[in-house]
């Protein structure tokens, strides 16, 4: 078993990929945020809509396996 893995080349690349999907996700989700009539944080946290939360929880997950395989190849 070799430790290629941790090779400074490998852990900043992954670094690298794991910051760009955050900042790609993030920006999604204000996208989402301005498209919406309503604000989506104050909804969620102050009057703790359930449906939208779980709208939300969606979104993020689709968000999220969008960009895994985007980065992924």
């Amino acid at each position: 078993m070799t430790l290629d893995w941790l090779k400074p080349e490998v852990v900043l690349g992954s670094t690298m990929y794991a910051v760009i999907g955050v900042a790609i996700f993030w920006i999604a989700f204000v996208l989402v945020d301005l498209l919406t009539p309503y604000k989506l944080w104050e909804e969620l946290v102050e009057r703790k809509n359930v449906a939208l939360a779980i709208v939300v929880g969606a979104m993020c997950l689709s968000i999220g396996n969008i960009v895994a395989a985007a980065i992924h190849g």
